[in-house]
């Protein structure tokens, strides 16, 4: 890749720019013989072992960290208790990139963009020979990545803007309910995690109000986060473009425009956090070092603290990666756990599933 296109990823902010600087891995996921997905049926077997489990708390969890969570929880719940939490100071902050669903070999909201072109082609015949939009339909990542300083403002200004609120979470919801990954063969709905899903069930049952901060826009996940996690649209922090207030006829409407108008990863986080929630996490889970500030921001309060990292060690039913991985990287998270004293989730060891999809139906 050119310096310049380095450059201009940089200057388009993290949280969009890491999702296409690795979109290469797309389409060498296949050959990768450390990244094997879920096999369904290895996961059937555990399912059904904990089927008759599925109404008791973290069923889904091995007795270990079951256990080192829900000892917290009574401590922090329990009126008396020298490290008690008030019900209004529950607040717990997830990211949701590999740590609520999963996130290879791209980023899903890069999967969500690249089709909607693909959608969007039709009535754009000038894009066959039209770069940047030619190699994207030819499935040349690569080409895009390289075919100028204007190539990913272009797909972001074409897929996330130049149209009503309304409409984009129309694309939206459109795509979640058709789209599959192109491993698994499963609805990106469907590749949420059981364990995950069943703690923030199990921190809203205890007085918790669970958020979502993610680097990945705002606008994309509120359409279907609530129905995937039971997290409200405005429990939803996120990266956030640029809107305008306009009037189609009377109808007053918000207009997408193309531009970056917060970047909620790494140091943007906690900021993110302040502004949106306002008050600073007594728990906090994330999987990559675009996490790191916002565990470091909420175990560094007063008062009993909860940080978790969800470990992508699982190669079988999902995929294994940490220090070396284009996506998702975690170094500084795994090095400073003990300080921190932190929480790592082994995925391979501690959880018994992965998708909700493996339970099945009683």
């Amino acid at each position: 890749m050119n310096t310049n296109m380095k450059e201009n990823l940089k200057n388009t902010g993290p949280s969009f720019a890491v999702f296409f600087l690795f979109a290469t891995f797309f389409f060498g996921f296949s050959s990768c013989s450390n990244d094997k997905v879920a096999n369904d049926s290895e996961e059937g077997v555990a399912a059904n072992q904990i089927l008759s489990e599925k109404g008791s708390a973290l069923a889904s969890w091995e007795e270990a960290p079951r256990t080192r969570i829900m000892d917290w929880v009574s401590a922090v719940t329990k009126e008396g208790s020298t490290d008690f939490i008030p019900e209004a100071d529950r607040i717990a902050v997830f990211d949701n990139d590999g740590t609520l669903w999963s996130e290879q070999p791209i980023y899903f909201q890069v999967q969500f963009a690249i089709d909607e072109i693909k959608r969007m082609a039709p009535e754009h015949p000038e894009w066959k020979t039209k770069a940047p939009f030619k190699f994207l339909l030819e499935g040349d990542i690569a080409g895009f990545l390289a075919s100028g300083d204007k190539a990913l403002p272009s797909l972001l200004a074409m897929t996330h803007s130049g149209m009503t609120t309304d409409e984009f979470d129309q694309h939206v919801r459109n795509w979640i309910q058709t789209a599959t990954h192109p491993k698994t063969g499963k609805h990106y709905n469907e590749m949420i995690f059981q364990p995950m899903l069943e703690l923030l069930d199990y921190l809203r049952e205890n007085g918790f109000k669970t958020f979502i901060v993610s680097g990945g826009g705002v606008d994309f996940m509120r359409v279907w986060a609530e129905e995937a996690y039971g997290i409200p649209p405005y429990q939803v922090v996120g990266s956030t473009g640029g809107l305008s207030y306009e009037m189609e006829g009377d109808i007053p409407v918000l207009k997408k425009l193309p531009e970056l108008f917060f970047n909620d990863d790494k140091a943007g986080k906690p900021v993110g956090i302040h502004r949106s929630i306002g008050k600073r996490p007594v728990f906090a889970g994330g999987n990559s070092d675009g996490d790191y500030e916002m565990l470091q921001y909420t175990m560094t309060g007063e008062g009993a603290r909860f940080g978790l990292y969800v470990h992508h060690t699982d190669s079988v039913r999902e995929v294994a990666y940490d220090r070396d991985s284009h996506i998702g990287q975690l170094n500084k998270g795994l090095d400073d756990a003990a300080k921190y004293k932190w929480m790592i989730v082994d995925m391979a060891k501690d959880w018994k599933v992965i998708y909700p999809f493996e339970l099945g139906n009683e």
